[in-house]
């Protein structure tokens, strides 16, 4: 299966407060979130990590929790994301173009306007603005497939690369992705 998800910022307590998380601490948002994410991400899954894993945290310790968590794993890198260690991941960029069963997203951490393939039917999605899901209800309303794939829009679990092709009414067969 394929997932993706942004904006953990684990090791950031101040998140809690700015976004309105329902946790008591930063260790216990740290605890849940890597439980959902490794709740959802099997081992020989691949999951689009589109930034902002941590904040406020050690380069070391940032690289352990990391290596906890599911899944071959890929970096789109956010703004507060460091230079963690490489091998991490299966591959690490700015911006990404996948394909999965024939469909094309736009990865990136921030959201854009325009994307690859957004006249023919590609998604964009994104993170960076954790929103909450009335921001991808809206943009659905409006024809427009860009998605916030953010834990804070997303009950703080990754979603699938189903449930968005879902979420915006189609039919999907996920066997298959390839990155294009």
């Amino acid at each position: 299966m394929v997932y993706f998800t942004a904006d953990m910022h684990f090791g950031h307590r101040a998140i809690i407060n700015m976004q309105k998380r329902p946790f008591e601490s930063v260790e216990e948002m740290d605890r849940v979130l890597l439980q959902n994410f490794n709740s959802v991400v099997h081992k020989n899954d691949t999951v689009y990590v589109l930034g902002d894993i941590c904040h406020h945290m050690k380069v070391e310790d940032a690289d352990d929790l990391i290596r906890k968590m599911n899944g071959k794993k890929y970096l789109i890198i956010g703004n507060h994301d460091k230079k963690y260690d490489p091998r991490l991941f299966v591959d690490i960029q700015d911006f990404m173009k996948v394909s999965v069963d024939g469909r094309n997203f736009a990865l990136m951490h921030y959201p854009m306007l325009s994307w690859p393939k957004k006249s023919s039917g590609g998604y964009q999605l994104h993170g960076h603005i954790h929103a909450r899901m009335e921001y991808n209800e809206a943009n659905r309303a409006e024809g427009i497939r860009r998605y916030d794939v953010g834990v804070d829009a997303n009950n703080f679990f990754p979603v699938s690369v189903k449930q968005i092709i879902d979420f915006f009414g189609e039919q999907v067969n996920v066997d298959d992705h390839n990155i294009i």
